[in-house]
Protein backbone atom coordinates (compact mmCIF):
# COMPACT_ATOMS: atom_id res chain seq x y z
CA UNK A 1 0.00 0.00 0.00
CA UNK A 2 2.69 2.23 0.51
CA UNK A 3 4.19 2.75 -2.54
CA UNK A 4 0.63 3.27 -3.96
CA UNK A 5 0.04 6.28 -1.30
CA UNK A 6 3.73 7.61 -2.36
CA UNK A 7 2.61 7.27 -6.18
CA UNK A 8 -0.82 9.30 -5.40
CA UNK A 9 0.88 11.98 -3.34
CA UNK A 10 3.36 12.60 -6.44
CA UNK A 11 0.37 12.69 -8.45
CA UNK A 12 -1.12 15.40 -6.59
CA UNK A 13 2.24 17.56 -6.38
CA UNK A 14 3.05 17.27 -10.00
CA UNK A 15 -0.52 18.07 -11.50
CA UNK A 16 -0.62 20.95 -8.78
CA UNK A 17 2.28 22.18 -10.49
CA UNK A 18 1.06 22.14 -13.88
CA UNK A 19 -1.97 23.43 -13.03
CA UNK A 20 -0.65 26.63 -10.67
CA UNK A 21 1.53 27.16 -13.94
CA UNK A 22 -1.35 27.27 -16.61
CA UNK A 23 -4.06 29.09 -14.23
CA UNK A 24 -2.57 30.89 -11.39
CA UNK A 25 -3.33 30.03 -8.04
CA UNK A 26 -6.85 31.24 -8.21
CA UNK A 27 -7.78 29.23 -10.43
CA UNK A 28 -6.99 25.92 -9.13
CA UNK A 29 -9.77 24.27 -7.62
CA UNK A 30 -9.41 21.33 -5.46
CA UNK A 31 -11.65 19.48 -8.08
CA UNK A 32 -9.04 20.79 -11.26
CA UNK A 33 -6.29 18.99 -9.27
CA UNK A 34 -8.17 15.60 -8.39
CA UNK A 35 -9.32 15.49 -11.95
CA UNK A 36 -5.69 16.63 -13.66
CA UNK A 37 -4.14 14.12 -10.90
CA UNK A 38 -6.41 11.21 -11.46
CA UNK A 39 -7.00 10.33 -7.98
CA UNK A 40 -9.69 10.44 -5.31
CA UNK A 41 -10.79 13.04 -2.99
CA UNK A 42 -9.83 10.76 -0.31
CA UNK A 43 -5.99 10.45 -1.30
CA UNK A 44 -5.94 14.17 -1.60
CA UNK A 45 -6.97 14.58 2.10
CA UNK A 46 -4.94 11.95 3.03
CA UNK A 47 -1.79 13.37 2.29
CA UNK A 48 -2.64 16.96 2.49
CA UNK A 49 -4.53 19.14 4.77
CA UNK A 50 -6.26 20.80 1.85
CA UNK A 51 -5.55 23.00 -1.43
CA UNK A 52 -3.29 25.49 0.66
CA UNK A 53 -1.20 22.88 1.62
CA UNK A 54 -1.13 20.65 -1.59
CA UNK A 55 -0.32 24.56 -3.32
CA UNK A 56 2.61 25.19 -1.09
CA UNK A 57 4.13 21.44 -1.63
CA UNK A 58 3.91 22.10 -5.15
CA UNK A 59 5.18 25.56 -4.76
CA UNK A 60 8.35 24.35 -3.34
CA UNK A 61 8.74 21.67 -5.98
CA UNK A 62 8.89 24.17 -8.66
CA UNK A 63 11.13 26.15 -6.82
CA UNK A 64 13.58 23.50 -6.11
CA UNK A 65 13.42 22.84 -9.67
CA UNK A 66 14.02 26.27 -10.99
CA UNK A 67 16.72 27.07 -8.11
CA UNK A 68 18.67 23.80 -9.09
CA UNK A 69 18.21 25.01 -12.87
CA UNK A 70 19.72 28.34 -11.80
CA UNK A 71 22.29 26.71 -9.77
CA UNK A 72 23.77 24.28 -13.07
CA UNK A 73 23.73 27.48 -15.02
CA UNK A 74 25.71 29.55 -12.66
CA UNK A 75 27.97 26.97 -11.58
CA UNK A 76 29.55 26.31 -15.26
CA UNK A 77 33.56 27.22 -15.84
CA UNK A 78 33.07 29.98 -18.04
CA UNK A 79 33.35 33.56 -18.26
CA UNK A 80 30.65 35.95 -16.79
CA UNK A 81 29.14 36.95 -19.64
CA UNK A 82 28.75 33.36 -20.94
CA UNK A 83 26.95 32.14 -17.71
CA UNK A 84 24.54 35.43 -18.10
CA UNK A 85 23.99 34.55 -21.68
CA UNK A 86 23.21 31.01 -20.81
CA UNK A 87 20.56 31.98 -18.24
CA UNK A 88 18.53 34.04 -20.68
CA UNK A 89 18.88 32.13 -23.29
CA UNK A 90 18.11 28.90 -21.53
CA UNK A 91 15.44 27.38 -23.33
CA UNK A 92 11.91 28.24 -22.41
CA UNK A 93 7.93 27.94 -22.80
CA UNK A 94 7.75 31.36 -23.19
CA UNK A 95 3.76 31.99 -23.85
CA UNK A 96 3.24 30.18 -20.30
CA UNK A 97 5.43 32.17 -18.61
CA UNK A 98 7.29 31.75 -15.37
CA UNK A 99 6.20 28.61 -13.59
CA UNK A 100 7.22 30.51 -10.00
CA UNK A 101 7.24 34.13 -11.29
CA UNK A 102 3.35 34.13 -12.08
CA UNK A 103 2.53 33.37 -8.46
CA UNK A 104 2.97 36.76 -7.26
CA UNK A 105 0.33 38.06 -9.67
CA UNK A 106 -2.13 35.96 -7.58
CA UNK A 107 -3.88 37.99 -4.36
CA UNK A 108 -3.59 34.87 -2.52
CA UNK A 109 -0.50 34.44 -2.21
CA UNK A 110 1.29 38.18 -2.48
CA UNK A 111 -0.86 37.82 0.83
CA UNK A 112 0.61 34.62 1.95
CA UNK A 113 3.94 34.53 3.67
CA UNK A 114 4.43 31.34 3.38
CA UNK A 115 2.71 30.63 -0.06
CA UNK A 116 5.08 33.85 -1.25
CA UNK A 117 8.00 32.43 0.48
CA UNK A 118 9.40 30.00 -2.61
CA UNK A 119 9.01 32.61 -5.31
CA UNK A 120 10.81 35.28 -3.04
CA UNK A 121 13.59 32.47 -2.11
CA UNK A 122 14.03 31.69 -5.53
CA UNK A 123 14.50 35.10 -6.95
CA UNK A 124 17.10 35.92 -4.16
CA UNK A 125 18.81 33.19 -5.34
CA UNK A 126 18.90 34.34 -8.71
CA UNK A 127 20.05 37.46 -7.57
CA UNK A 128 22.70 36.46 -6.07
CA UNK A 129 24.07 34.11 -8.77
CA UNK A 130 23.50 37.12 -11.44
CA UNK A 131 25.37 39.98 -9.37
CA UNK A 132 28.25 37.81 -8.20
CA UNK A 133 28.76 36.89 -12.34
CA UNK A 134 28.23 40.86 -13.05
CA UNK A 135 31.04 41.51 -10.03
CA UNK A 136 32.73 38.61 -11.46
CA UNK A 137 32.50 39.98 -14.63
CA UNK A 138 33.66 43.83 -13.67
CA UNK A 139 36.83 42.43 -12.18
CA UNK A 140 37.72 40.70 -15.13
CA UNK A 141 37.17 43.36 -17.66
CA UNK A 142 34.24 41.88 -19.14
CA UNK A 143 32.27 44.74 -18.25
CA UNK A 144 32.30 48.36 -17.07
CA UNK A 145 33.91 48.80 -13.76
CA UNK A 146 30.76 51.61 -13.06
CA UNK A 147 28.18 48.47 -13.47
CA UNK A 148 26.00 48.42 -10.60
CA UNK A 149 26.20 44.59 -10.03
CA UNK A 150 22.73 44.47 -7.68
CA UNK A 151 20.69 47.18 -9.84
CA UNK A 152 21.53 44.76 -13.17
CA UNK A 153 21.17 41.88 -11.49
CA UNK A 154 17.68 42.84 -10.81
CA UNK A 155 17.27 44.51 -14.33
CA UNK A 156 17.81 41.64 -16.35
CA UNK A 157 15.59 39.37 -13.87
CA UNK A 158 12.77 41.70 -14.71
CA UNK A 159 13.64 41.68 -18.50
CA UNK A 160 12.79 37.52 -18.27
CA UNK A 161 9.70 38.39 -16.03
CA UNK A 162 8.69 41.22 -18.58
CA UNK A 163 9.16 39.47 -21.47
CA UNK A 164 7.24 36.74 -20.32
CA UNK A 165 4.11 39.51 -20.18
CA UNK A 166 5.02 41.19 -23.46
CA UNK A 167 4.75 37.77 -25.09
CA UNK A 168 2.01 36.45 -23.16
CA UNK A 169 0.06 39.67 -23.97
CA UNK A 170 0.95 39.18 -27.71
CA UNK A 171 0.73 35.35 -27.88
CA UNK A 172 3.88 35.32 -29.36
CA UNK A 173 7.46 34.72 -28.40
CA UNK A 174 9.23 37.77 -30.18
CA UNK A 175 8.99 40.29 -27.56
CA UNK A 176 10.43 37.72 -25.71
CA UNK A 177 13.45 37.11 -27.51
CA UNK A 178 13.58 41.14 -28.61
CA UNK A 179 13.89 41.70 -24.61
CA UNK A 180 16.77 39.28 -24.13
CA UNK A 181 18.80 40.22 -27.36
CA UNK A 182 18.62 43.55 -26.39
CA UNK A 183 20.11 42.73 -22.37
CA UNK A 184 22.74 41.27 -23.97
CA UNK A 185 23.18 43.66 -26.27
CA UNK A 186 23.23 46.39 -23.41
CA UNK A 187 25.69 44.38 -21.76
CA UNK A 188 28.37 43.74 -24.41
CA UNK A 189 28.04 46.93 -24.68
CA UNK A 190 29.11 48.16 -21.47
CA UNK A 191 32.39 45.91 -21.91
CA UNK A 192 35.78 48.08 -21.99
CA UNK A 193 37.42 48.56 -25.61
CA UNK A 194 40.24 46.29 -25.14
CA UNK A 195 37.70 43.60 -24.02
CA UNK A 196 36.23 40.64 -26.42
CA UNK A 197 32.95 41.24 -26.70
CA UNK A 198 32.61 37.95 -28.99
CA UNK A 199 32.51 35.50 -25.79
CA UNK A 200 29.02 33.57 -25.75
Amino acid sequence: MAPQHDDARERLIEGTCELLWDRGYVGVSPAAILRRSGVGQGSMYHHFKGKSDLVLEAERRSAALMQEEFTAIFAADTTAFARISAYLLREREVLRGCRVGRLVADPDVVVDDQLREPVRETFALLHRFLAEAIEEGRAAGEFAASLDADETADTLAAVIQGGYALSRAEQSVAPYERAVRGALALLRASAPESSARTDH
